[in-house]
């Protein structure tokens, strides 16, 4: 059986739910089983907002993540809040750009993916959150790199087509901060 589990959190207006359908949604166009559960404060921005995500070859149980082997921490409160819940041996990807004097615990392996400082170089601050989907990309293979380019095609449409290739390249920006 195959079952990967992820929680993605940051503050709102990061992408973090974004994050989380385009490997939903990627995951199906593979035919795996998915869920997809977005959590957000009050506030549209600047809140806290997380989503869990699982992918399955079979049939998900719940879709809760309350141990998650993979957490992708876009903002220090988040890291803060949810490492302490990760089991040993998990996968940390952290936004190094915005978090720094945290203690990583010894016990995971940590990723630091410099998000910001990445899609400013690519001109566009917007597309940090697409640097981090190249990472998650990379780090966990729960999705090919082609399924999550057509996934993010689909999801522009036809008015936004022209952020393709910023997207693009942000998303292979992040995947070279893995490999």
């Amino acid at each position: 059986m195959m079952e990967k589990q992820f929680l993605i959190a940051g503050f709102g207006g990061q992408g973090v739910l974004l994050i989380g359908q385009l490997i939903a949604k990627a995951a199906m166009r593979q035919g795996y089983e998915v869920s997809w559960m977005p959590s957000y404060g009050p506030e549209m921005r600047g809140g806290e907002a997380n989503c869990a995500v699982v992918v399955s070859d079979e049939p998900i149980g719940s879709p809760l993540v309350s141990e998650p082997p993979v957490l992708v921490a876009m903002n220090k409160p988040s890291l803060v809040k949810f490492m302490p819940m990760m089991p040993a041996g998990g996968t940390l990807l952290y936004n190094a750009s915005l978090i720094e004097g945290v203690t990583l615990r010894e016990d995971i392996q940590a990723i630091p993916v410099p998000c910001n400082q990445i899609a400013e170089r690519l001109g566009n601050a917007r597309v940090s959150n697409m640097v981090m989907l190249g990472a998650i990309q990379a780090a966990t293979e729960a999705v090919t790199e082609e399924n999550l380019i057509e996934t993010l095609r689909e999801w522009l449409g036809e008015k936004k087509a022209h952020l393709l290739d910023v997207n693009r390249a942000a998303i292979c920006a992040g995947k070279e901060q893995v490999q």
